[in-house]
């Protein structure tokens, strides 16, 4: 708990906390609360799932990103393999996608979207992928998650440019093909 008085020097702030005036108030704070029956904060994850709070975040998970293209429709793919060696039994990771626009971490850029990755306890991940249209048609687009390995593996199919409406086209009719490099990184 800090005190709301400005100590010009860091020291005086140290003496302060160190006090014996401090220290009483400690022990009536740590009193008033047992008496009231207010549980300290847990300090495990199972203690804090089971307290109906968001749980103590163990840091980022191990993930693999692979690109390929199908070669019978030449679409382009995407898959990712995230490991979560300590999730918790019975908690399945879940994804999302997340426009430019939605995240506050950097500028807003119309070009990418964000794949989010979640579980209990690790911190959210999130890579920066091209904003093309996905194929979510049959057998396009999967995520599954096996329990055992505890790894969480999503791939996804971009469209192909030249099925989506209003294509841009390039000379003599061929769809105009753009590279982008495929940025994929943590947001913290």
């Amino acid at each position: 708990m800090r005190t709301l008085m400005l100590r010009r020097l860091p020291s005086h702030h140290t003496t302060a906390r160190q006090g014996k005036r401090h220290q009483q108030n400690l022990a009536r704070r740590a009193a008033r609360e047992e008496q009231l029956g207010l549980a300290a904060k847990p300090n495990t994850a199972k203690a804090a799932l089971a307290a109906g709070r968001s749980s103590i975040k163990i840091g980022r998970p191990g993930y693999k990103v692979t690109k390929s293209r199908d070669a019978a429709t030449k679409q382009r793919s995407l898959l990712f393999e995230v490991d979560y060696p300590e999730a918790e039994e019975g908690v399945q990771p879940r994804h999302r996608f997340m426009s430019a626009y939605e995240q506050r971490v950097e500028p807003p850029d119309k070009n990418y979207q964000y794949l989010l990755f979640a579980c209990e306890p690790y911190e959210t991940v999130a890579f920066k992928i091209p904003n093309h249209p996905i194929d979510k048609g049959e057998g396009r687009f999967f995520t599954s998650w096996d329990g055992e390995s505890k790894q969480f593996s999503t791939q996804l199919f971009f469209q192909d440019p030249s099925s989506v409406k209003g294509a841009p086209q390039g000379s003599a009719g061929a769809p105009k093909r753009t590279v982008s490099a495929i940025n994929a990184g943590v947001l913290a």
